[in-house]
């Protein structure tokens, strides 16, 4: 049995800047109110695992959490202490992807964490935190 052969992909030129991951820009009011209504609550889970990919990609180490975040809240919900650990971390990772990406440290995760027990408004005070890296990066949506 012959088996076709591997196609590659071309590399890229030298010359061509390279801007690293792409920091997506998010409307906070759509993240927090909008495509969770709709989705019934579906979409705030696929915004933790995405917003993580994002943090994982720009400070491109092998141990940064992507999906454990989005699995506590799925999985540990019940036990309501697992969830806001979860928040909390997260609110330290944004702010150090601040500081990758040469941002002051403006993120404060007690802050966001407070603002999950106000309808989930953590969800908001995180994407406009987030959106701030996506701007110093040039990315739009």
């Amino acid at each position: 049995m012959t088996y076709p052969e591997a196609t590659h992909a071309p590399l890229a030129p030298q010359d061509t800047e390279i801007t690293g991951p792409e920091f997506k820009r998010r409307n906070p009011v759509g993240v927090w109110l909008g495509l969770p209504l709709i989705t019934l609550g579906i979409y705030h889970f696929v915004w933790y695992y995405k917003i993580h990919r994002e943090m994982a990609a720009l400070h491109r180490k092998p141990d940064s959490p992507v999906a454990g975040p989005m699995l506590v809240l799925l999985f540990l919900s019940w036990t309501l202490v697992a969830p806001f650990v979860s928040y909390y971390r997260t609110g330290e990772r944004i702010r150090q992807a601040q500081r990758h990406a040469g941002l002051p440290e403006s993120c404060n995760p007690a802050l966001g964490t407070l603002l999950m027990l106000l309808w989930g408004a953590g969800v908001l005070y995180y994407q406009v935190e987030l959106n701030k890296i996506a701007e110093s990066r040039g990315q739009s949506r």
